[in-house]
């Protein structure tokens, strides 16, 4: 059962206009016009028009029962690394599973089950300090594991389907399945739920535990201190921007095309990996936006070869 509760927001200058929030669980509550901007990578994005992050699997339904009821789109957000929300913000209803957090190590099957809501980096880590290999690739992958079973992550010419058994998803019908790693159709950056109204609530990976954890730290440590010194991190940016096209990389197609350092507004091509776009402080969304648009514009003239965005692209955008 859901209840309407009333409260009114403030600020510094004003009382702002009354908004509902409708509280589907215990401390769980739909509230309205939440800014999405700190929940993603980039630093931008206007507000959801409506919001909710569930703690658990009976949350979920409730959150699509109601936005089935008021008949309202739904977006599921991750940990917002791979996005790029327009500065309008997102119509309909979305849910955050950044709470769904558990984490299970079976030694004696080299399984490890997870909430969707974990950080793959931290998992990283912890398979590393057990002795568990697999996962060392994905060390420098700022996401969660919902996304990254979305979207089949992948770095270090590693990637979730080298390692996924399956995955607890849920419908907007409240219908709970386990797909497994066939069911998902994987491919480069992409899965057959991508993009559907589906939410990752679980997934279970195959591990190699019993390697020496000193061996497999220092792996990982390799890794990370690859990416780290490759890539640019000092600033907000979603990872790398576009989809490697092949045989050269959409980063090396970018830097022959003289875009390092260009600028629109306080978005970057970043000087250190050029399939990096950095939000460079009080960057818009539709700086971002702009400068994807530029960056294909000009490689497709050079090498007449379409770069395809890895980052997501949602909400309403100006066409120039």
């Amino acid at each position: 059962m859901t209840m309407t509760l009333s409260y009114y927001q403030t600020s510094s200058e004003q009382q702002q206009a009354y908004r509902p929030v409708t509280l589907i669980g215990k401390d769980c509550m739909i509230k309205s016009q939440v800014s999405l901007a700190p929940l993603t990578s980039f630093r931008v994005g206007g507000p959801a028009e409506w919001y909710v992050a569930p703690k658990n699997l009976a949350e979920i339904q409730a959150s699509f029962q109601w936005a089935s009821s008021e008949n309202l789109s739904v977006t599921m957000l991750g940990a917002g690394s791979n996005l790029l929300i327009s500065d309008e913000g997102l119509p309909g209803l979305v849910i955050n599973s950044k709470y769904l957090r558990h984490s299970q190590f079976d030694e004696e099957t080299g399984l490890l089950t997870v909430g969707a809501g974990e950080s793959i980096p931290r998992l990283a880590w912890q398979a590393a300090r057990m002795g568990w290999q697999g996962l060392e690739w994905s060390v420098g992958i700022p996401g969660s594991v919902g996304g990254a079973v979305v979207m089949n992550a992948g770095a270090q010419g590693s990637c979730i389907a080298d390692v996924l058994v399956s995955a607890h998803v849920l419908t907007m019908q409240g219908e709970s399945l386990v797909l497994d790693k066939n069911d998902l159709s994987y491919s480069y950056r992409k899965s057959k739920i991508q993009g559907q109204p589906i939410i990752v609530t679980q997934a279970t990976f195959q591990l190699q535990p019993g390697a020496n954890p000193e061996q497999v730290m220092n792996t990982t440590t390799e890794n990370f201190e690859k990416r780290r010194t490759s890539q640019p991190y000092h600033l907000p940016s979603c990872g790398s921007v576009f989809r490697n096209p092949g045989p050269k990389t959409a980063g090396w197609l970018i830097e022959e095309s003289g875009l390092k350092g260009y600028q629109i507004g306080m978005a970057q091509v970043a000087h250190r990996h050029a399939n990096f776009i950095l939000n460079c402080g009080g960057a818009k969304a539709n700086d971002i936006f702009r400068l994807i648009y530029h960056v294909q514009e000009q490689v497709e003239q050079r090498w007449s070869l379409l770069l395809e965005p890895e980052v997501k692209i949602m909400g309403q955008f100006p066409v120039s």
